[in-house]
């Protein structure tokens, strides 16, 4: 048993890391966001759904039970991924990331109301400590400038990021982690489709590379595996060690984007580290 903590706990880590790519690709990727975002998803159906076929898994809706459901986790995983993209053009990657990482905030005063878990007060400590975490890592706000509008975007995106995941809780015991990511994504593209005639792509030959790394390394592989972990963990708990994101997110940046981090950047991503090891070792105890 805790071989397979161990390892499940792995794959969370890494799938922490790759979805910890889409915040240096949104603010490279030249392109309008619904565009991106549009791209983003039938891309990684696609992928999806041949990874699927090739292991041989059902891709199809069981029930007519289950796709209100899945529809409404799947329009919510859209104005996420619409949100958090705008929040990185207004802002930065380290502020964009940070603000929507008040999810699992959000997540653990709203799970209750989802599941028959009583709300652990762990939690409540855990999640407060990212949020101190996350205020330390914040600039100081200019109501004048796009970066406030930006830390709204992030948090009304970890809003829907938050009730999207508890929403897709209750279907992870009845359908594979990778099914249930590309009906998702083939859904947001077809909801996305009429921005392909009203938004200008013209320079998507350019865009090509970095749009095929956002839709399969964050995508199939970095979402699908973090949608898994919900069989092995709670929301709350999975979110909370998913909050070394930004910290995964900054370092990228900084490499391929240059954006360097200031002082207390180092400062509130040491304290998001801390809780994500005390979560750690406390949902491998429980």
């Amino acid at each position: 048993m805790k071989n397979q903590h161990s390892t499940q706990l792995l794959l969370l880590t890494l799938a922490t890391l790759l979805i910890s790519t889409s915040g240096a690709l949104g603010r490279f990727i030249d392109l309008p966001v619904p565009v991106i975002i549009w791209w983003r998803s039938i891309l990684g159906a696609l992928f999806l759904f041949i990874y699927s076929k090739h292991k041989k898994l059902s891709v199809g809706i069981k029930s007519k039970k289950d796709l209100p459901s899945i529809v409404l986790s799947a329009i919510l995983l859209a104005v996420h991924w619409i949100t958090y993209f705008y929040a990185l053009k207004l802002s930065n990657v380290a502020l964009g990331m940070l603000s929507l990482f008040t999810f699992p905030v959000i997540t653990a005063f709203l799970e209750p109301f989802f599941t028959k878990t009583k709300l652990n007060p762990i939690h409540i400590v855990l999640a407060l400590m990212v949020l101190i975490g996350i205020y330390i890592l914040a600039p100081d706000f200019n109501f004048e400038n796009t970066h406030l509008k930006g830390i709204l975007f992030g948090v009304f995106s970890a809003l829907c990021y938050a009730l999207r995941n508890l929403i897709l809780k209750r279907h992870v015991h009845t359908y594979n982690g990778t099914v249930l990511m590309m009906q998702q994504a083939f859904i947001v593209s077809i909801i996305l489709l009429p921005v392909m005639f009203l938004m200008d792509s013209g320079n998507i030959k350019t865009q090509y590379p970095y749009i095929i790394t956002l839709a399969l390394v964050t995508t199939a592989i970095g979402h699908s595996l973090f949608i898994g972990s919900f069989k092995h963990f709670s929301v709350s708990t999975a979110s909370i060690i998913a909050s070394a994101q930004p910290v995964f997110g900054i370092i990228i940046a900084f490499f391929f984007l240059n954006e360097v981090p200031a002082l207390n950047t180092y400062i509130g991503g040491f304290l998001i580290l801390i809780t994500v090891i005390i979560e750690s070792i406390r949902s491998k105890a429980s």
